[in-house]
This record gives structure tokens, C-alpha cells and sequence, in this order.
């Protein structure tokens, strides 16, 4: 090459975009983690959860019990039918109601034990 600092400019160049790539990979957000269950015991009104327990009985069309060690909740997907079975155990997203009355959760989505998932839209019951 007849221009060295032609040549060193380059060689800098890739050597700083070497560097940016590194240091992006190094800074990337790592992968989601799966949300921390919360015992149904420690559900809180008003607040989105994750709980996991055993279907203990289909209530109606659109609704179960959910039983673990702490305790029971209404779980509501309605306008749904209820995709698990009694015995079952499943991993349920939802919104805690908070209104006066028993506690009750409405489903979001519900992961059955075979791992497939099952996505409810809040907004359907509008």
C-alpha cells in the first residue's frame, strides 16, 4: 500500500468497531427469567401475581380453585372455558381483584403441566 497512515486508519477503525461489538454483547440485557411465584397465601389485592398450585374444582364454565400448601383462590377466565383439569397442576398469570369479598384472581394466561400455554384478553369480557 503506498499510504501507510491510509493503513493505519483502517486498522484503527476495525479495531474500535471490534471493541464497540464486545462491549455491546458484554452490556445486552440478559434473557427474561421466568416470574417469582407468589405463594397464594401472600396474594395482595390489587396487584398482578403469578401463582402454581393444584386445580381443585371446576367451580363453573369460566372458573376453578386453585389450591397449594397456603391456601385456596377463585381463579376466573372468563368468558373461557376452564383448560385444565381437576388434579392438575398449572402456573396461573393474573390480576388480583380488589374488590370486598373473596379473593379472586383473573387469569391472564395459564400454563398447563404439559408446558403449553393459554392466553386470556381481559378485554373480551368488556
Amino acid at each position: 500500500m503506498k499510504n501507510p497512515l491510509l493503513l493505519v486508519s483502517i486498522l484503527l477503525g476495525l479495531a474500535a468497531y471490534q471493541v464497540t461489538s464486545v462491549q455491546a454483547e458484554e452490556t445486552s440485557p440478559e434473557k427474561p427469567t421466568a416470574e417469582a411465584v407468589t405463594p397464594v397465601g401472600d396474594l395482595r389485592r390489587g396487584t398482578m401475581a403469578t401463582v402454581q398450585g393444584t386445580v381443585e374444582r371446576i367451580l363453573d364454565t369460566d372458573e376453578f380453585r386453585l389450591t397449594d400448601k397456603s391456601g385456596s383462590v377463585r381463579v376466573y377466565v372468563g368468558p373461557n372455558w376452564v383448560p385444565a383439569d381437576v388434579g392438575e397442576v398449572v402456573t396461573v398469570r393474573g390480576f388480583v381483584d380488589d374488590d370486598i369479598g373473596p379473593l379472586e384472581l383473573y387469569a391472564r394466561s395459564l400454563t398447563r403441566a404439559d408446558g403449553s400455554v393459554v392466553s386470556f384478553d381481559p378485554r373480551r369480557d368488556e
